[in-house]
C-alpha cells in the first residue's frame, strides 16, 4: 500500500488498515559499510592477535579524528557516556561540587556527573535552539546552591552549538570550568571552527545511530595537554604518553574492532552527511505547507552532519499532539519518537533528590511534549520520504476525525 491509497482515516494501520511500509524504517542512521571492506580491515586484527589496549587501528582512528576536529588530542573511549564520566572525574572537580547542566538532554549527560560524584543543577533551554544559554544559566549562579557550583556542562543538540561564547564569558566571570557534551556534533562547525576546540574539552559519540559510528564508542577531544594525559591514564594504562595523577582508575578502552568500523565510517562520512542533508531538505520541502510543524534547521553557513531530522509538533495548529502523530506513524512502520522524555529533572532519582526543579523548567517540559524525530540514514530513500510526507499531510487533513477515533 502507498500513501495515495489512504483515502479515508480507516485506511490507516492504527485503525485497522495495511501499514504503509512492509518493514520498519529506523529513526537512527544505521550506516553500515560493505562487508568486503570490513572483512579486509578486520583481517589484520586476527593476524596481529591484538584486540584492545590501544592498538594500531585505534591509534590511526585517533589521528584521523584529530585531523577532522583540528584539535591537539582526540582520546577514544568505549562510549560517550564513559567519556563524559571520565571528563567529569579528571577536570579538577571534587565530589559534591555542583554543575549546571540542561535538563533537556540524554540521560547519560547527567548520569555521568552522578558517577563522578558531582551534583547537577538543572537549567532550562532556549525554545528556538533547544540548548542552554547564558541567560538560562545565569540565574542559577544567584540561587541557594550557587556557592557550590564549580562548572557548566553545555550540550550541543542536533549538530548545532549551544551558546558557546556567552557561556564562556559567564564561566570566566565566575571562575567555572566549562566543558561540552558534543555527542550530536561530530564533523560540525561553529563560526567555522570544528567542534572539539571549545571549552576545556568536548565529548563525542560514535554510536551506531550516528553519522560517524564505530558501532559504539566515543572520544574526549581537547587542546589541553594535561587533561588529555589524564584521560589516557584513567581510561587504561595503555596509550598514555606520560604518567600523571588521576583520582581513580577505570576501563574505557576503545577496541580494535570498534576502530576498524570507525575508520570505514570516516571514509564514508562526507558522503553520508551529504545524503543526510538531501533527506532533511526533502522532508522540509515535503512538509513546509503543513501548519503546526517546525523543523530544526542547521546553523547557516556551518558544516553539519544532518544526522537528525527533528521537528516540533504544535497540537493547536497541526490538529493532533506529537504523541498521537507518533502513534499513527509507528503503526505504518515509520519510527517516529520523542526525545528526552521526560526531562532529566523529572527522571528518577533526580526528581526525588531535587524537587525544586520539577516545575521550574517550562521550556524543557514543553519540548518534551512536542519534539519528534523522523527516520533518516542509509536505508531511507526518496520514495520513503515522499510517502512519509504524504502520510503526515493526510493525517493533518483528517486530524479532527482522527482525534475522535483515537480517543474512542
Amino acid at each position: 500500500m502507498n500513501a495515495k491509497s489512504k483515502c479515508k482515516p480507516a485506511d490507516l494501520a492504527i485503525l485497522g488498515g495495511e501499514a504503509l511500509f512492509a518493514q520498519k524504517l529506523p529513526a537512527g542512521q544505521v550506516n553500515i559499510p560493505e562487508w568486503e571492506r570490513f572483512e579486509k580491515i578486520s583481517t589484520g586484527i586476527f593476524e596481529r592477535k591484538y584486540y584492545s589496549n590501544h592498538g594500531p587501528l585505534a591509534q590511526e582512528f585517533e589521528e584521523r579524528l584529530i585531523a577532522l576536529f583540528g584539535t591537539k588530542h582526540a582520546c577514544t573511549v568505549t562510549n560517550a557516556t564513559i567519556g563524559l564520566a571520565l571528563a567529569s572525574k579528571i577536570s579538577g572537580l571534587k565530589p559534591g561540587d555542583r554543575v549546571i547542566v540542561p535538563a533537556f538532554t540524554f540521560a547519560a549527560t547527567v548520569q555521568a556527573l552522578t558517577w563522578a560524584g558531582l551534583i547537577p543543577v538543572f537549567c532550562d533551554v532556549d525554545p528556538l535552539t533547544h540548548t542552554m544559554t547564558a541567560q538560562t544559566a545565569a540565574p542559577l549562579l544567584n540561587g541557594p546552591d550557587s556557592r557550590e557550583i564549580r562548572a557548566i556542562l553545555g550540550v550541543h543538540l542536533w549538530g548545532n552549538a549551544c551558546d558557546i561564547e556567552s557561556l564562556d564569558a559567564l564561566a570566566r566571570e565566575h571562575g567555572l570550568l566549562l566543558f561540552f557534551d558534543a555527542a550530536h556534533a561530530v564533523g560540525c562547525t561553529h563560526k567555522g571552527i570544528s567542534f572539539g576546540n571549545f571549552g576545556a574539552c568536548e565529548v563525542f559519540s560514535f554510536h551506531a545511530a550516528h553519522a560517524l559510528n564505530s558501532t559504539e564508542g566515543g572520544c574526549v577531544a581537547t587542546n589541553d595537554d594535561e587533561l588529555a594525559e589524564r584521560v589516557r591514564n584513567i581510561r587504561s594504562s595503555y596509550g598514555r604518553h606520560a604518567t600523571v595523577p588521576i583520582p581513580v582508575n577505570a576501563n574505557g578502552r576503545f577496541s580494535e574492532m570498534q576502530a576498524a568500523f570507525g575508520l570505514l565510517s570516516l571514509e564514508d562520512f562526507p558522503e553520508n552527511c551529504a545524503r543526510n542533508a538531501r533527506r532533511f531538505h526533502a522532508y522540509a520541502d515535503g512538509l513546509k505547507a503543513v501548519p503546526g510543524l517546525r523543523f530544526l534547521q542547521a546553523s547557516p553557513g556551518e558544516r553539519h552532519n544532518h544526522q537528525y531530522v527533528i521537528l516540533e509538533v504544535d497540537e493547536k495548529d497541526f490538529g493532533l499532539c506529537r504523541d498521537d502523530l507518533a502513534r499513527i506513524l509507528n503503526a505504518e512502520n515509520v519510527s517516529a519518537r520523542g526525545h528526552f522524555m521526560p526531562g532529566m529533572h523529572r527522571c528518577p532519582p533526580y526528581r526525588d533528590r531535587f524537587p525544586q526543579y520539577v516545575h521550574a523548567l517550562p521550556v524543557t517540559d514543553r519540548l518534551c511534549e512536542r519534539v519528534m524525530q523522523l527516520p533518516s540514514g542509509q536505508i531511507v530513500t526518496d520514495e520513503h520520504i515522499a510517502g512519509i510526507c504524504a502520510l503526515v499531510r493526510f493525517v493533518h487533513e483528517h486530524a479532527e476525525e482522527l482525534s475522535k477515533a483515537l480517543q474512542a
